[in-house]
C-alpha cells in the first residue's frame, strides 16, 4: 500500500530538473514548514538533492521515484538552486543538508526536539555526541546506531526499528551517503517514528572529521570544489560524469 502523506505541501511550488520535482524553499521556509508540521512528519521523509543524486535519479527510475515519494526534495546543491531560479521560482535557494541540520538543533532547546542519529561508523558517533552536547546545550539526544556494512536480515532491521522507536525521535537523521540513506528511509518510511532527513557528510563535519567550506565557497556554490580538493581520488571521477551530465541535460537542453 503507497504511503499516504500527512502534510500537504501543495502550496510549495516544485521544479522539475531531470525528473526530480525540487521544492521552492529556501532555509526560512524550510523551517517554518518543519516547525509548523513536526509531528505530522514523523514516518516520513525528505530527500536532500544535489547534482549527484539529481544525475543518478535521471539514470534509475527507482531512485527516481525515492526522491518523488518523500514529502520534499530539498536543492542542496547550489547548481539545482541557480537552475531553478533561471526557470522562474526566483525564491528557490541552496538549502544544504548540513545547514538546516544545524538550524534545527539551535532551535530544539527551545522546541524539546529529540533526535537520533543513523549511520557513519561508533567512532564518528561517539564524537559527534560530544561535539553536539557541548556546542547545543540542552540538546536532546535520544539515541544513535551505528549500522553494519552489510545488508540487514529481517530480524536485525525490525529490532532497529523497535529500538528507533522506544527511543521516540522528532528528528532521524540519517548519515549513510547517497543514494543508500534514500533507498534506506524510502524502506522504512511509515514504519519508524521521527522526520528522517538524509544528511550525508553531516555527521563527519559535525564530528570534526572533516572540514567545511568556508562560507565564501558556499554562498558562491563552490564547496563541491572544496571537497574535491579534500578527497580528490574518490570524487574527481564522480563530479566529472555527474557534473558534465548535468550541465549537458539541465543547463544546456532544459530537462
Amino acid at each position: 500500500m503507497e504511503f499516504q502523506h500527512k502534510v500537504d505541501t501543495s502550496a510549495i511550488r516544485k521544479c522539475n530538473i531531470m525528473g526530480v520535482d525540487i521544492a521552492e524553499v529556501d532555509m526560512k521556509r524550510l523551517l517554518e514548514f518543519t516547525n509548523a508540521n513536526i509531528k505530522e512528519l514523523s514516518g516520513d521523509y525528505m530527500c536532500v538533492s544535489n547534482v549527484h543524486t539529481t544525475v543518478t535519479s535521471a539514470e534509475d527510475p527507482a531512485y527516481l521515484k525515492i526522491q518523488n515519494s518523500g514529502i520534499l526534495a530539498i536543492p542542496d546543491g547550489g547548481p539545482l538552486a541557480s537552475v531553478g531560479r533561471k526557470r522562474g521560482f526566483s525564491e528557490m535557494e541552496r538549502t544544504t543538508g548540513p545547514s538546516y541540520m544545524g538550524e534545527v538543533l539551535d532551535i530544539s532547546a527551545e522546541h524539546g526536539y529529540r533526535h537520533f542519529f543513523y549511520g557513519s561508523t561508533q567512532e564518528t558517533l561517539d564524537k559527534l555526541k560530544e561535539a553536539l552536547e557541548s556546542r547545543y546545550p540542552g540538546l536532546e539526544i535520544a539515541g544513535m546506531y551505528s549500522p553494519p556494512f552489510r545488508p540487514l536480515t529481517e530480524e536485525e532491521n525490525a529490532g532497529i526499528v523497535q529500538m528507533i522507536d522506544s527511543a521516540d525521535p522528532d528528528f532521524l537523521w540519517i548519515g549513510l551517503g547517497a543514494p543508500k540513506q534514500e533507498k534506506w528511509m524510502a524502506a522504512h518510511q511509515g514504519e519508524v517514528k521521527g522526520f528522517m532527513v538524509g544528511v550525508g557528510a553531516a555527521f563527519d563535519y559535525f564530528a570534526g572529521n572533516i572540514k567545511r567550506a568556508p562560507m565564501w565557497m558556499q554562498k558562491s556554490n563552490l564547496e563541491w570544489l572544496y571537497r574535491l580538493l579534500q578527497d580528490p581520488k574518490r570524487l574527481f571521477s564522480r563530479y566529472l560524469k555527474t557534473n558534465s551530465k548535468f550541465i549537458w541535460h539541465a543547463v544546456i537542453k532544459g530537462e
